[in-house]
């Protein structure tokens, strides 16, 4: 029932790229900037960001649904295909950035802590993107959806 933004927390470790989908990622502080994304263990993205040290936040536009599918694994697309799918870039750690989406924070990470079946990968942020002109995909009641334009109750 919790609308949530939708992320690709992707990685590279010496060659190796890996990523998935994640609506679990939240700010932790703004002075220094950090921010939390939460990391299945059994995934073959903990394992990089675990090697690398490093993870960018890429913050999905409506219009890219797909993308997100695609990183969420219920497609035949799989490892490094589903980077062919986007044009990516890097910025301050190499972690790949998606070229065009609302926001990307490239993050080093600082701590993790292991919470159940995931890690909590806390990583301060090194760089900034954004496209602040592109609307927010959500996730809510096991879908996906878009943001009705704001308004002022006042209006």
């Amino acid at each position: 029932q919790l609308a949530s933004g939708v992320t690709l927390i992707t990685t590279t470790h010496e060659g190796r790229r890996a990523g998935l989908t994640a609506t679990a990622v939240c700010s932790v502080s703004a002075e220094p900037p950090q921010l939390l994304a939460c990391v299945n263990r059994r995934s073959e993205t903990h394992r990089v960001i675990e090697q690398s040290g490093v993870f960018a936040i890429n913050v999905l536009a409506s219009d890219q649904q797909r993308l997100a599918q695609i990183f969420a694994g219920p497609t035949d697309v799989f490892g490094d295909n589903r980077f062919e799918q986007a044009v990516w870039t890097a910025l301050a750690t190499g972690a790949p950035v998606l070229s065009s989406c609302l926001a990307t924070f490239d993050c080093r990470v600082v701590e993790s802590v292991a919470a159940a079946t995931h890690s909590i990968f806390i990583g301060k942020v090194e760089a900034i993107a954004f496209e602040p002109d592109l609307d927010p995909l959500v996730y809510v009641e096991g879908d996906y959806g878009l943001i009705a334009p704001l308004f002022s109750p006042a209006d």
